[in-house]
């Protein structure tokens, strides 16, 4: 059973189950160590989200696709890079009909994760840019690796800088919710949060680890493109946290953090794919993308756009007490999946 080449297709199915249910559990705790977290240092709901959050609910899935890399699997390493920030997008929507009093992006007006979903743009256009330039690599690694990585740490120095010092301020109205911090008094202490956090992490990272082997027998058993795994098992598995912790922040009052988790999460979820360049030895993994990688790398680059949109328009109230762009971002999604789905039958 400790040999991941032995198991059966059942097993597969079975450690899968067991490693996604662990990474709902531990996402859920770690919403509230990172909300007090925000609090206890200050940095604030939106940093919090993208820095902590972000990085921490990610961990499964940063493991699995620099995992799969390292396995010579590197369809299934990118698929489930961009297939967990479309469906994190997705989670927004959940998350937006958590909040019954408006629309999320409404009430959890916020520039520092305007300039997240900026960020992620830029990323994800990086990516998918990367493929029509020359093959070229050092030591193994694409020119563009260490680029995505320069620009995450650069922007999110933007991101921290337009919390402490705005330029501009979204306009308030009854609906529109600040980022205030709770009191600190009735809270664990910071070392005691921190030891916490980094226990959480760590449980984040082996189920992430675990999930790898299992997802790989399972597109190799049932005949699955590594693609249709990683997008529509995997990425989904991995991105339970974001879910889980988005709800939940919801449900505390934590409406930047909400936002800004799923945000921040899915401008990290784009390092996977440089992580996972590092990780595959025989070249450029960016060149390895197949055209349904790319198809899914476009929607996602198309749902983010029209989450930026949404966050700027600031609509309080729409279709289904959510606002016109999840709407639109659920329909987008259902099309990717219909696609993909379309292609396995047909065997392409």
């Amino acid at each position: 059973m400790l040999d991941p080449n032995s198991w059966s297709l059942f097993d597969s199915i079975l450690v899968f189950a067991g490693c996604a249910l662990a990474i709902a559990v531990l996402g859920t705790w770690i919403t509230r160590v990172v909300d007090q977290l925000a609090d206890r240092t200050g940095i604030g709901e939106a940093v919090a989200g993208a820095l902590l959050l972000g990085a921490s609910t990610s961990l499964a899935g940063s493991v699995l696709s620099v995992t799969a890399a390292w396995n010579n699997h590197p369809e299934l390493a990118v698929s489930n890079a961009l297939g967990g920030i479309a469906v994190q997008t997705l989670f927004l929507v959940v998350a937006d009909l958590a909040y019954r009093r408006a629309n999320l992006e409404h009430a959890a007006a916020s520039v520092p994760n305007m300039l997240q979903n900026a960020l992620l743009i830029t990323l994800l256009g990086i990516i998918l840019l990367t493929p029509t330039l020359p093959d070229i690599t050092m030591w193994g690694v694409h020119p563009v690796t260490p680029l995505l990585f320069a620009l995450y740490v650069y922007g999110i120095y933007m991101v921290r800088g337009a919390r402490s010092a705005p330029m501009w301020r979204p306009l308030m109205t009854m609906e529109t919710r600040e980022d205030t911090p709770d009191d600190t008094s009735a809270m664990p202490s910071l070392p005691r949060l921190a030891v916490t956090f980094l226990l959480l992490m760590g449980g984040l990272g082996v189920a992430g680890w675990l999930l790898e082997p299992a997802a790989s027998n399972i597109a190799l058993k049932t005949g699955l493109s590594q693609t249709a795994v990683g997008v529509l098992l995997t990425a989904v598995s991995t991105s339970i946290p974001e879910l889980v912790t988005s709800v939940a922040a919801v449900r505390r009052g934590a409406l930047t953090l909400a936002v800004g988790g799923i945000i921040g999460g899915n401008a990290f979820d784009t390092l996977f794919t440089a992580a996972s360049d590092i990780a595959y030895r025989p070249g450029s993994i960016y060149h390895t993308m197949t055209a349904e990688v790319t198809l899914w790398l476009t929607l996602t680059l198309v749902m983010s756009s029209i989450l930026m949109m949404g966050l700027i328009r600031r609509q309080e109230r729409g279709l289904g007490r959510i606002g016109a762009e999840s709407v639109a971002i659920t329909v987008l999604y259902f099309f990717g999946v219909v696609l993909l789905l379309v292609n396995a039958v047909n065997g392409g």
